[in-house]
């Protein structure tokens, strides 16, 4: 659930593992679909039922597809009683501003739902950080608005460091697995986690992608967040870091618009420096409103397209893959 706009699914989003949909459709409209490790049908009368086979997935390219309907615990909170939701990392949390009066009724009730989806969220994300900070996993949580070229600095990294790193990528979009197919063309295993009606990733999500790929000891993990520079600020997944990525195409201002995105943030990354010359962008003042939000961020100005940059951005990776690997020794 999205505490800041409402989007999501049901409860329980449909999960199906698979590399190719092998699915098949009856003469009655009855669908059967098989996948990696869950076999599921859907009926014409819209029954669904599903069942899991014995035998464990293997580290074969899957696509995670979590289908979610629309509405999913959508709230209403009137503009008296605003909600706050603080996250970054494990500080996660919501809470409600009142003025001299106690909160009641449906707005308890939202209150409450909000609290507890969050509060399930970060105990999941605390569990996936064990489980990686144990085994000596870097992994990070790239995050940008659309275009902001998330998929071709991934590409670019993967190609140049992985015959010194192992890498495997978790990608997430709301549909299509492009950009999954993208990563797997570098020779880099990835799962495709499509959110459906939902703007984010949570860390269930992070959780079931990495019983999947089965990420290798002392490797990196990238995470590819859905396109969006609001949600993904409040959903802590696990990682060791977020990356944000913004461009030269955006505007200097990108950090003040969206100041909870470059505060939950480790690390900016100001990328499309190519086109500087090309367009109206002071990339100084951009990286002081940055420094403004976050005076603890770091800072890299990259070119993903020609490379221009991506030597720092290299080695700032190898030396937190070697903090991880020494923290887990």
């Amino acid at each position: 659930m999205c505490v800041t706009c409402g989007c999501g699914g049901t409860d329980d989003p449909t999960l199906s593992l698979h590399e190719h949909d092998g699915g098949h459709e009856h003469a009655d409209g009855t669908r059967h679909s098989h996948s990696v490790g869950v076999h599921e049908h859907v009926h014409a009368d819209g029954t669904r039922h599903s069942h899991s086979h014995a035998s464990t997935p293997t580290a074969a390219d899957a696509s995670l597809a979590l289908v979610s309907g629309p509405g999913r615990y959508r709230t209403h909170v009137p503009p008296a009683d605003p909600i706050h939701a603080h996250g970054a990392g494990s500080g996660t949390h919501a809470h409600s501003h009142v003025s001299g009066a106690a909160v009641s009724g449906k707005d308890a009730q939202t209150i409450e739902l909000e609290t507890r989806i969050l509060g399930k969220n970060q105990l999941i994300a605390e569990r996936n950080r064990g489980w990686l900070n144990g085994r000596g996993i870097l992994a990070l949580n790239l995050v940008s608005s659309p275009g902001a070229g998330k998929t071709t600095l991934l590409e670019r990294t993967l190609n140049d460091l992985k015959a010194e790193i192992q890498f495997t990528v978790v990608e997430g979009d709301q549909a299509t697995s492009n950009d999954a197919e993208r990563i797997r063309a570098t020779g880099v295993r990835a799962v495709q986690i499509n959110t459906g009606t939902g703007c984010h990733l949570e860390a269930d999500m992070l959780e079931r992608a990495m019983k999947l790929l089965g990420p290798a000891p002392n490797s990196l993990m990238m995470i590819e967040n859905v396109g969006n520079l609001v949600c993904p600020a409040l959903f802590d997944l696990g990682e060791r870091a977020k990356v944000v990525i913004f461009s030269v195409t955006e505007g200097e201002d990108k950090p003040l618009k969206y100041p909870h995105m470059f505060s939950a943030a480790s690390v900016a990354i100001l990328n499309k420096t190519d086109l500087l010359p090309h367009v109206r962008f002071d990339a100084a003042r951009a990286i002081a409103n940055a420094m403004t939000i976050n005076p603890r961020l770091r800072v890299f100005q990259v070119s993903s397209y020609t490379g221009e940059g991506m030597a720092a951005w290299y080695g700032w990776l190898k030396i937190e893959l070697a903090a991880c690997m020494e923290q887990a020794a």
